[in-house]
Order: C-alpha cells, then structure tokens, then sequence
C-alpha cells in the first residue's frame, strides 16, 4: 500500500469522529510516518483527545492518557518497583508510558521534574526504572497538548523537551459549517466515548506502518533542498528579533517532516512547498523571541513567516 492511498483510509476513517481540523489530520499522520513526537496547543474543546484517540483506533494502536496534575510524579509515568510479600521479591509495575500512543494531557500543568520522565522515552524509546532499561512498544509516538490561554499553575516546557517534539500544531476553532455539524451529530448520537458506534473502522496495523516508514526512508532530497532548510533553520539564529534560533534538530525533524508530507501526498521526492509549508510547525516551538520583538506586538509565527518568505526559492 502507498503511503498516499494508507493517508487516504486514514482520513476517511477519522472524518467519521472528528469534524474538520483536517491539516492538524495530516500534520499527526506526517508525525506517525516520521517517528515524531507532537505538540498540540489549542482551546479547551476542540477535540485534541478525540483527534488522537481517534487516530490510535484506525492505526490499530495501543492508547494510553495520562493527566498530568502538580502532584504526578515521574514513577506514575514511567512505572517502579514494588515489592511483592508472597513472592518475597520486588516486581516491575509499568508506567501508562509503555504504549504505542500517549497522549500527555496538559503536560504543563505537571513540574518540570515529572515532565523530564519523558525525555529518555521520547529520545530513546525506552525508560530506566531503578537502573534496568526497558524498551518500549513499537512504535511509540507521544502527543502532548498545552492550554494557550491557561498560565495559572503551569510549569513551562523546557526548551530541551520542546526540542524532542517534532511538530507543534496548533488547533483552531472550527467553521461555521463544521460547528453545526458537530452539533447535528451530537443530536444524532454521536459520542466521542464509543468510536466503533460511529463506524470508526481499524484500517492499518504497527506491522504497515514499518512498511510505510520504509517508503518514507526511500523519498528523495535533491542537495538544493538541503541548502534551503539550512537556510530557513539559520536564518533564525541570525535575526534581530530572535533571542535563540533553531538548532540543526530543526532542520533534521524539517527532513523527516517534508519526506512524509511528500509520500502522502503521492510524490517520492520532496519539493520546496514541502519545506515552506512545515517550517512553521517544525520551528514556532524551538524559537524564543527577544522581549522587545514581543513587546512590538510580534508573535514567533510572525517572525518565521517573515523569515521563510526571505529565503530563495530553490527552482
């Protein structure tokens, strides 16, 4: 099966729950095909969990969510060892980390210790509990989603741990149209809870998604691809407004990205639309603007238009 044809299945079968947010569709799709983590930011209410839960069903995934609240510790996630009277031993408890998807559920509201838990799984996929390594589930992918308007209680992401997420998407609300067609569907019956009644069908496994990671790996990148997403990434680090540019992680996750973008979309080489249009999802949460830019009435996504906009077009 090509990737485009798989991509196809995927967003028919979605549709059926999720109404709309067709581009943050893609966006987690492209992620599932590039072996990347993903950021969702957006209001309460527009479906983020149903998106990935959604997802998770039709890939045929093990889905696991954590909440994360202050007082989670880092053994919630990752799991320990708990001593067992009978067996006179100490037995290993997995954490909700050992899946294939997890959604971490307003990962800022728990501290930074809790939310470093994650760095070796999402880097490594595995975690090490009392010494011992434990490799996880292939594959494994965390989404994790942040409040945009909600700072009370929150501990900010490190800009190390938002470095390790490929994407960060951001969720809008719906149209007109698609407001009341969740609404009619509600009416009908619809609940999120119960995906199979919506006649959400299963329509890929792990097994083919190794297959299409293999046809992602085979998408050509001519040299001057790399030349301009060495541009696009460096331009960051140059500008007046830029407090701290994108790393070369950026321009890694930027290869990865257009090579699945690309295979979904019917191609097996990688054009310059592939790398202007992911540049904003692959960068807004790796660059920190200067005070003053802000202070201007710049946002990230401002300055990354600007700067993309800049570079020469690779014909």
């Amino acid at each position: 099966m090509r990737a485009s044809e798989a991509a196809e299945r995927v967003r028919n079968e979605v549709a059926k729950a999720v109404v709309g947010q067709d581009r943050a569709v893609e966006y987690a799709l492209v992620a599932f095909l590039a072996d990347g983590h993903v950021l969702l930011e957006g209001v309460p209410g527009l479906a983020k969990t149903l998106l990935v839960r959604t997802m998770s069903h039709v890939l045929d995934l093990q889905f696991t969510r954590i909440q994360f609240t202050p007082d989670l510790m880092p053994s919630d996630v990752i799991g320990t060892n708990v001593f067992d009277p009978k067996e006179v031993d100490f037995k290993l408890r997995k954490g909700p980390v050992f899946t294939s998807v997890l959604l971490a559920d307003e990962i800022n509201r728990t501290p930074p210790k809790t939310q470093a838990a994650l760095l070796e799984a999402m880097e490594e996929r595995q975690a090490t509990i009392d010494g011992v390594r434990y490799p996880l589930p292939f594959p494994f992918i965390v989404f994790a989603t942040q409040n945009p308007i909600e700072y009370e209680g929150t501990y900010p992401l490190p800009e190390a741990q938002q470095d390790r997420f490929l994407l960060k998407i951001l969720l809008d609300y719906p149209t007109p149209e698609q407001e009341v067609a969740v609404l009619r569907r509600f009416h009908e019956g619809f609940r999120s809870q119960a995906l199979q009644d919506a006649g959400v069908q299963k329509v890929l496994h792990a097994e083919d998604l190794r297959e299409l990671r293999r046809q992602i790996d085979a998408v050509r990148v001519e040299e001057k691809i790399f030349n301009y997403i060495y541009e696009i990434v460096s331009s960051t680090r140059g500008s007046h407004d830029v407090l701290v540019g994108a790393s070369p992680r950026a321009g890694l996750a930027l290869v990865a990205g257009a090579k699945a973008l690309a295979a979904v979309r019917d191609r097996d080489f990688v054009i310059p639309d592939d790398v202007k249009e992911l540049a904003l999802p692959v960068m807004r949460h790796r660059v920190i603007l200067r005070p003053e830019a802000e202070i201007e009435g710049m946002t990230v996504d401002t300055v990354l238009n600007n700067l993309v906009d800049s570079q020469v077009v690779p014909r």
